[in-house]
């Protein structure tokens, strides 16, 4: 399939602006009001999940902007009680990347690139975001962009736990010897026919929540229809593969950090036992 994307070589010199947008919305159908929830840092201080999450992201070298979009009055005001940045998007987003396209356009489209850091994730390292900005102003010139984890024993065992108890959890992905995705699913895959040990790495990469677009690649998201993958699983990402757009998975390092983001209600105590052991405030 053609390209519908012009080569990086038709584009200016200049260099290259970044935005980071954090898509929050409150209105989830899976857990109401989840940007808002409380987790406690170390000294016990609660902080709302945006709020973590925008103190992680805030890290990242190379980001021209840091803004959180949402449609919601609540999450603008716990954005501006804390300092942050936000902007107004519409209610009819059916997605962050959605949410992220229209961002983009109210920017007036300044912004060459968009890293959508998923406002559920404040165990991510600054590392994983630099290694999608370097991805997308690198050499290969991809137009989409993600971070992909390899799983451990004790990871994996979360994800089965998930599966064995009814739970729509994280995501995980296969992707071929390019590195362009063949797949995502909630479900596990590949599919594992052994148990392994915590620290021993398994076969299957953790998705994690964050993507890397250039203008063009946003603009033709947003001017495409959902397809029946994206909507059987609940997949944003989904709409790219369906319509031959390749996603390039960038394997990242946890370097002795526990990833995981928070999915259900469940996942609280862990991500607040991890934000203790990292001594995160």
């Amino acid at each position: 399939m053609e390209s519908p994307f012009p080569c990086r070589s038709e584009r200016n010199t200049d260099p290259l602006q970044v935005a980071i947008i954090i898509p929050a919305r409150y209105a989830s159908s899976r857990f109401p009001g989840k940007p808002l929830t409380p987790l406690k840092g170390v000294s016990g201080l609660e902080k709302s999940l945006v709020h973590r999450t925008w103190e992680a992201t805030s890290r990242v070298r190379g980001a021209d902007l840091v803004v959180v979009a949402t449609d919601d009055q609540r999450i603008v005001d716990e954005v501006q009680s804390f300092g942050g940045e936000t902007l107004i998007t519409s209610s009819s987003c059916k997605n962050g990347t959605e949410r992220c396209a229209e961002a983009l356009l109210k920017l007036d489209e300044q912004y060459d690139l968009v890293i959508n850091v998923q406002g559920d994730a404040p165990l991510s390292p600054p590392e994983f975001i630099e290694s999608l900005i370097d991805a997308l102003t690198g050499s290969d010139h991809p137009q989409v962009v993600t971070p992909v984890l390899r799983c451990d024993g004790e990871i994996l065992s979360r994800f089965q736990r998930d599966r064995e108890e009814g739970r729509v959890g994280a995501t995980t992905v296969v992707f071929g010897q390019g590195g362009n995705a063949l797949y995502f699913s909630k479900e596990i895959i590949p599919w594992c026919d052994r148990q392994y040990s915590a620290g021993e790495l398994t076969p299957v990469f953790h998705h994690v929540g964050i993507y890397g677009y250039t203008r063009e690649a946003l603009k033709w998201y947003s001017s495409t229809e959902a397809g029946k993958l994206e909507l059987q699983e609940g997949l944003e990402q989904l709409r790219f593969i369906e319509g031959g757009v390749p996603i390039t998975c960038v394997e990242v390092e946890a370097h002795g950090r526990n990833f995981w983001e928070l999915n259900n209600p469940s996942d609280i105590k862990y991500l607040e036992q991890e934000l203790k052991s990292l001594n995160i405030k």
